[in-house]
Order: C-alpha cells, then sequence, then structure tokens
C-alpha cells in the first residue's frame, strides 16, 4: 500500500483531475449501488456532509440512536456546525431501535412553527458503542419502509459496512439498497491510514462536494491517499473474517479464563469489536487496561517475552478491544497468555 501511495498518479481533486481519486470514486459508487461517490478525509466530515445535505434549512432535525458515533463522538458537529436538531431513539444491544419508537419520534405538521421538521433518519453499521452489531437486513427494509411513508431519507454511517457485509454474505450493494446516502470509512479494518467515502444520488454528491470545501476537505494532489481506499476496498475485505475469527477466539478465552473474572455474551461477538466487562467491582476497567498495557515484573520469564495488549476502557464500565489486519492470529494467542497471566495475578493479590 505504501508503495502503491508513493507511485500514485495525481491531479487537483478540487477541480476534479485527480484520476486516481476519480477512479476510486466511481470505483465505490458501483460496489455500493449507488449513482456517485465523493473522498473525503475522514468519517466525521462524511457524516456531517450527509446531514447537511439532507437536511437543508436550519432548524431541520435528524433522527439517530441514542448510543451512535454521531451522536456520542462527533462533538454535535450536526448541531454546532450545520445547524440542524437531533432527536434521539433508544439503541438496543443488537444496535437497532424499536420500530414503534421510531414512528413516534417523526413530526408532524410542518410548518407549525413550534417544532422542528423531520428530514433524516441516521443508522450505523456495524454498532460500535454495542460492540461491532451487525443490523439485519429485515430491520434495514422496515426502516426504509417508514422514512419512505413519511417522506423522509435514511443515512447509514457505515465506517465498518464491509465488515457487515462480510457476515452477512452479501454485497455492500445489498446493504445499501434500504438506504438514500452512506458514509464507509476505509481505515477502519481496511488498512488505510486515511480516507472515507460518501456515496448517493449524483445531485446528493453534486451539493456534497460544495460541503466538503466549506468544511475544508478539498484536497489536490488526493490521489497519495486515495490508491490506499482503492487497495484497501479491493484486497482487504475478504480477509476480515480472519479478524472476526480472531475476535471470537479471544472472546471464549475471556469466558474460559481461571479463575472467572470477565462476563460477555459470546453471541454478541459478530465482527471485529469485543466488549467485556470485569467480574471483580474492585478493579477499574482503566487499571485493568494498564496492566494488559505494561510489560510486568517476572513476565518475560513466564510468556518468553514482553506483551503489551492495548484495549481501551469503554462505556457503561466495559472493556473494548478490536481486531485489524495487523494483529494475527499468533498475536491473538499472545494476547490470551498475556490474559490468563494478568488475571492469575490479580487473583493472587486478592487472595493477599
Amino acid at each position: 500500500m505504501r508503495q502503491a501511495m508513493a507511485c500514485a498518479e495525481v491531479g487537483d481533486d478540487v477541480m476534479g483531475e485527480d484520476p486516481t481519486v476519480n477512479e476510486l470514486q466511481e470505483m465505490a459508487a458501483e460496489m455500493f449501488g449507488m449513482e456517485a461517490a465523493l473522498f473525503v478525509p475522514s468519517g466525521t466530515m462524511g457524516n456531517l456532509i450527509a446531514v447537511m445535505v439532507h437536511c437543508r434549512e436550519r432548524g431541520d432535525e435528524v433522527i439517530m440512536g441514542d448510543l451512535s458515533h454521531l451522536h456520542v463522538y462527533e462533538q454535535g458537529g450536526s448541531a454546532q456546525l450545520a445547524g440542524v436538531h437531533s432527536r434521539t431513539i433508544t439503541n438496543l444491544p443488537d444496535g437497532t431501535f424499536d420500530l414503534d419508537q421510531l414512528v413516534s419520534k417523526i413530526r408532524h405538521g410542518y410548518p407549525d412553527p413550534h417544532f422542528p421538521r423531520t428530514r433524516l433518519i441516521c443508522l450505523e453499521n456495524t454498532h460500535n458503542i454495542q460492540g461491532g452489531r451487525v443490523l439485519p437486513l429485515a430491520f434495514l427494509k422496515e426502516v426504509r419502509s417508514i422514512a419512505d411513508e413519511h417522506g423522509l431519507r435514511v443515512h447509514m454511517d457505515g465506517a465498518r459496512l464491509m465488515n457487515a457485509a462480510v457476515v452477512l454474505g452479501v454485497s455492500p450493494a445489498t446493504i445499501l439498497q434500504h438506504t438514500h446516502t452512506v458514509s464507509v470509512c476505509m481505515s477502519k479494518g481496511l488498512g488505510a491510514p486515511i480516507g472515507s467515502i460518501l456515496a448517493g444520488p449524483q445531485d446528493f454528491i453534486s451539493r456534497a462536494l460544495r460541503c466538503r470545501k466549506a468544511l475544508g476537505g478539498g484536497m489536490r494532489q488526493a490521489g497519495i491517499i486515495a490508491v490506499a481506499g482503492k487497495l484497501a476496498l479491493t484486497e482487504m475485505v475478504d480477509r476480515m473474517e480472519e479478524d472476526h475469527r480472531n475476535a471470537k477466539t479471544f472472546a471464549q478465552a475471556l469466558l474460559d479464563c481461571e479463575p472467572s473474572s470477565f462476563t460477555l455474551d459470546l453471541a454478541s461477538v459478530e465482527t471485529n469489536i469485543l466488549r467485556f466487562h470485569l467480574c471483580d467491582p474492585s478493579l477499574s476497567q482503566s487499571d485493568f487496561c494498564e496492566r494488559m498495557a505494561q510489560v510486568g515484573e517476572g513476565e518475560e520469564a513466564s510468556l518468553g517475552q514482553g506483551v503489551q495488549v492495548l484495549m481501551y476502557p469503554h462505556v457503561g464500565g466495559s472493556v473494548r478491544a478490536v481486531w485489524h489486519l495487523d494483529i494475527s492470529q499468533e498475536d491473538t494467542q499472545m494476547a490470551i497468555r498475556k490474559l490468563q497471566l494478568v488475571a492469575k495475578q490479580l487473583q493472587q493479590s486478592r487472595v493477599k
């Protein structure tokens, strides 16, 4: 990928003249079953542009999950920069939400001056906070039906869309037939260092291009990074199954750990994201993550080498671990050995 970046053919993308960017956009649009696509620096920008284009007037409203990335982790950009109001709906453990609740959140009576106008429904697939859960196709179909009935648009934050496609065994276009637009990240599990694709109808992308420029996302010789996106979409998707297997292997090791120190729902581990909880209430998630990231005393003698396992203290008192192409099956087994060692040491410290 780095060699391809060094040799990439480039031009001025702001003027639409970078051949590599153009090739990536055309390839992505075809892959996603959309009319057109736009290369943007990040998924956060892609989502914000989607909200700006779909919700064209200040005071319009978007409905999204209360645990969605767009709502939790994107600094309220929809309100801060676009003047768009967000109305949240309760995310269920599998990343979906109750459809009756969705219907109840839709505003009616425009142009009643008291209320915002509902314009957009946003979905997230796979769902980050809920542990990389894959949204079922039947759910997506029902959401789209509700949107069509009420004259709304559906945007998917598909940061990890390709993980979902691999799990479901379908093409990305099969998933996206139930949405109007999508933002797909190429640096989440696909190995590219930067960049996302925003895709949708041609008139949507024409408006998105203007928004990208206003947000500072217009780049010049962007083919240097776009070529990494091309390789990500063409060569890195099939290998995602390895990430999913490694995550499940580690999840099973957590449950098998002696003494019993962790809890999780194994059935919820569908892709490359794993969330689990610690059984010991006296041990904070931050302390555990620090312990796993350090090479402790006697560790090299026990494991044959020092091992640093990087995980993240997450919402609801959980710990989050994510697999990607730089973490092999052998790395996962070494991480399991480190986990078993730390669990044993923690048990011994409790006994003392």
